[in-house]
């Protein structure tokens, strides 16, 4: 029994009559009769009463009629349900971000967007650093995700540079450097810093590179801490547990406590906004963030 007996036999079921029911669904008769006959024969059951106007449901066609109906429609809404998912308009997106892209105006932009032009993508929103976002989508927990410097680039992860941001040193607001606001910092000035990284140790990111412009600058830079996040980097510079540096959206975190300050001319420190998504995600609602996500960075502003 497939859903094309089932539809065959609510035709005949619906119209009382096999010619009727074959025209409707574009059949020759005898065809639409061997049908119903196979299927009478699987069931072990007469589904109809022949007579001469036609045909009438058995109390088990009555049955079997209700039954079908349902599963016939309900494929049906599948379908389509299934089309509007490969047309990535409709499905689940499980989309993940670290602080510091978050914490750029271009994230909450994007995901306000798609929340007001594709209504029936259901966010699934996490944050983590930017390990964690990599190992979540290698083990396919999550579809796609913002992040700044790729920590690894494994198979079946796509990655693409949105567009890149400065850089700010952040220091304690009692630090030394801290009230020479304007003046831009030369590294140099920071070689008996104590630093603090966002990143796991040994692993590449947006501070490898800072560590890379300290020694072309003539020192090896002490590190304080290394943390998961950069929130909690951020908490530790106020507490004057060191200093570090952060994309530029981020200026005005704990202004209070925190001094934001730009980075004397040099080898430029920058911070990339990176996508990535899992390949065998697409197509989908990924297809639709990825379409989306082009055109917003592709705007001015």
């Amino acid at each position: 029994m497939d859903l094309r007996q089932l539809r065959y036999f609510l035709a005949v079921a619906e119209t009382g009559h096999i010619t009727r029911a074959a025209e409707r669904l574009g059949l020759q008769q005898p065809p639409l009769s061997q049908q119903i006959k196979a299927l009478e024969a699987e069931l072990g059951l007469v589904l109809f009463e022949r007579h001469a106007r036609g045909v009438a449901l058995t109390e088990a066609g009555r049955l079997l009629q209700a039954d079908a109906r349902g599963l016939v429609e309900g494929a049906a809404a599948l379908q389509q349900r299934m089309a509007l998912f490969a047309a990535g308009q409709r499905g689940p997106l499980a989309l993940g971000f670290t602080s510091s892209a978050a914490a750029h105006a271009f994230v909450p932009r994007v995901l306000s967007a798609c929340r007001r032009l594709h209504p029936d993508i259901a966010l699934e929103l996490s944050e983590c650093n930017a390990a964690e976002l990599t190992e979540a989508l290698q083990a396919g927990r999550l579809h796609c995700g913002f992040l700044r410097v790729p920590v690894a680039r494994p198979e079946g992860l796509d990655f693409e540079t949105l567009f890149d941001e400065p850089v700010l040193l952040v220091l304690p607001l009692d630090h030394p450097l801290a009230g020479a606001e304007g003046e831009p910092v030369p590294l140099a000035r920071l070689r008996d810093e104590r630093f603090i990284l966002v990143r796991r140790p040994g692993a590449p990111g947006l501070y490898a590179e800072l560590l890379q412009r300290c020694r072309e600058a003539g020192f090896e830079p002490r590190i304080a801490a290394e943390v998961p996040r950069m929130l909690t980097n951020l908490n530790l510079v106020a507490a004057g547990a060191g200093i570090s540096v952060v994309p530029a959206s981020m200026r005005g975190v704990h202004a209070h406590a925190i001094a934001y300050r730009e980075l004397a001319a040099g080898p430029a420190l920058h911070a990339p906004m990176t996508l990535v998504w899992r390949r065998n995600a697409l197509p989908g609602p990924t297809a639709t963030l990825l379409a989306l996500v082009r055109r917003l960075a592709a705007e001015p502003g």
